[in-house]
């Protein structure tokens, strides 16, 4: 009886064939895992010396048979053998059959084979992907392949009680604010008054998380190798429209505050720029030069004299 393995993964690129199994009563040996690790162990080179037993070498048709059984007896789905490799246990070995199965290019028919001489049982029988055969892509967690543009509205993003890029926020305070805090003050700080109110946030962003989001940020369509900063004349850090975020990005980091251009509403790095810049000025003066005017007519103007009679 053949039994399919039920998909572990999510996604439809993750639900390719899996390696079936069988495992005959009664069989010698049945091995830890079997051979569902999902990829083919490799094959035996032919020019090294086999160390499969001989009686274990022998029994190919027995081996055969086991995997054209498995193939509900179509066999045409087992192709020629490819090698014998012995196994990591006492008086067991696997025979390695092409797969001529339709949606199985490049799987190998193994079956494993165990038992002392005279009394060899099929211990299993497995379709396993071969180094050129299509398996589903490496498992990534869903909270690594999501991107930002992912989520939309109405979708919620949970986060992680160990996530790094956050701490407790009595625990976030840079050194220079440490030394601040260490100082004597006349009264309770805002920190403390604002967690003995419970207004304070619980956690806050670590050290790794806020270095993690300007070199997010630096690296964005805001920061300072965009196409826009490289062609602008001067950069944000110099605008009026530039609004310095709080804390230890504040040197780096602000808030686009000019609604003419795409940055708005960003957060956009010191370096950034654009052809909004407040200090750029537009010269509304003709662009054309104009020369002094001339009267050319041959005539002479006399000034009129003050008190003449007419």
């Amino acid at each position: 009886m053949m039994t399919d393995g039920p998909p572990d993964r999510d996604t439809l690129g993750d639900r390719l064939p899996t390696g079936s199994g069988r495992c005959t009563p009664g069989s010698a040996v049945r091995r830890r895992g079997g051979h569902n690790r999902g990829v083919v162990p490799e094959l035996a080179d032919p020019a090294v010396p086999s160390t499969v037993p001989a009686h274990l070498a022998a029994v190919g048709e027995l081996a055969r048979a086991a995997a054209v059984e498995t193939a509900d007896g179509e066999a045409g789905q087992v192709g020629e053998a490819v090698a014998v490799r012995a196994e990591d246990v006492p008086d067991a070995a696997t025979h390695y059959f092409a797969a001529d199965k339709p949606g199985y290019r490049g799987w190998y028919w193994a079956v494993t084979v165990a038992g002392p001489e005279g009394d060899v049982n099929v211990s299993e029988v497995v379709l396993l992907p071969g180094p050129e055969s299509v398996v589903a892509p490496t498992w990534v967690p869903w909270t690594e392949r999501l991107r930002a543009e992912d989520l939309g509205p109405g979708d919620l993003l949970p986060v992680e009680e160990d996530d790094e890029r956050l701490v407790p926020a009595h625990a976030a305070l840079d050194p220079d604010e440490e030394e601040a805090a260490e100082a004597p003050e006349p009264g309770p700080g805002v920190r403390e008054v604002g967690d003995e109110l419970g207004m304070g946030r619980p956690r806050v962003m670590s050290r790794e998380g806020r270095l993690d989001a300007a070199v997010r940020w630096s690296g964005g369509d805001f920061g300072p190798g965009a196409d826009m900063a490289r062609a602008a004349s001067a950069h944000c850090g110099t605008c009026g429209f530039y609004l310095p975020v709080a804390g230890s990005l504040r040197a780096a980091f602000g808030v686009c505050g000019n609604g003419n251009v795409p940055a708005d509403g960003h957060v956009v790095h010191a370096e950034y720029g654009c052809g909004g810049h407040s200090e750029m000025q537009v010269d509304s003066g003709s662009i054309i030069a104009v020369a002094d005017l001339v009267y050319d007519d041959g005539v002479e103007m006399e000034p009129e004299t003050t008190g003449s009679g007419g």
